[in-house]
């Protein structure tokens, strides 16, 4: 399978990596703290923002805003001095990654939001917690048990968007699988850099979609489909269909919560 285009343009980036073979990366506390202080210290110096993290045993997570075009600076100062702290700790050679970091570009508010959830969702996943906060290696942990915290996260949208108690209500909201089927959808979607602009594949145009709809239900079936897999806004869906915002709005709410009926 071909390499995926790196995009190092300045916003959201979602970033993931493992061990090589399936190894540990992490084999006690202390390696995380040092991962997450050679994290601190490079986000400081290229002026990134972490708004969250989940850093497994053999596998981490982080989620950081770029002022400027400079992901691939920040990760590669992240992977080298890392494996070359842990290969010595543990008196071994040889490289520590699977491979280069993966990283998607976050093309939207919605894809933000549901991605810290997912983060967060990582160790309950893994049966590590119960639930958001409870375990060490997340940001939550550090907010809802009021700990320190990392400079290079002051400006976290955990911390600029939330209240303690909002903070617990977003979190801990199950992660559905409907919001695990997004997420996949997100992250194949195709996404291109054109100089300073990002451009997203779409499978066809609002006209193709809606064509030949015979029924009131098959058109909020379209609606749902063009918004969730093709990533068209409600506005741009509203203003095809002559339809409000807010109609639009109601209909994809019902389609996600299991109602197959959603009529407007």
């Amino acid at each position: 399978m071909p390499t995926r285009p790196r995009i190092d343009i300045a916003g959201y980036h979602h970033i993931m990596n493992r061990g090589v073979d399936q190894m540990d990366i992490f084999h006690d506390n202390e390696d995380k703290d040092m991962f997450l202080q050679i994290v601190n210290k490079t986000a400081m110096i290229h002026k990134v923002v972490v708004h969250d993290y989940c850093l497994m045993d053999n596998h981490y997570h982080l989620l950081i805003e770029t002022q400027t075009d400079n992901l691939s600076k920040f990760m590669r100062f992240i992977s080298a001095n890392y494996a070359q702290y842990f290969n010595k700790k543990t008196k071994r050679t040889g490289h520590l990654w699977q491979n280069r970091y993966k990283s998607r570009y976050v093309t939207s508010e919605r894809y933000l939001y549901t991605l810290i959830r997912y983060i967060e969702f990582n160790p309950i996943e893994a049966r590590l917690s119960q639930k958001a906060g409870e375990y060490p290696f997340t940001l939550s942990h550090l907010i809802f048990n009021s700990k320190d915290f990392y400079p290079c996260t002051k400006e976290s949208i955990l911390f600029r968007d939330y209240d303690i108690e909002s903070l617990s209500g977003f979190l801990r909201v199950e992660f559905s699988k409907g919001d695990l089927t997004f997420l996949e959808i997100e992250q194949n979607r195709k996404v291109e850099q054109k100089e300073d602009r990002i451009i997203l594949s779409k499978s066809k145009t609002l006209e193709a979609h809606f064509m030949n709809v015979n029924s009131k239900m098959q058109r909020n079936q379209i609606i749902f489909s063009a918004y969730l897999e093709d990533g068209y806004s409600q506005i741009e869906i509203a203003n095809y269909l002559g339809l409000s915002k807010s109609a639009i709005s109601l209909i994809i709410r019902k389609f996600e919560s299991g109602d197959l009926t959603a009529g407007v």
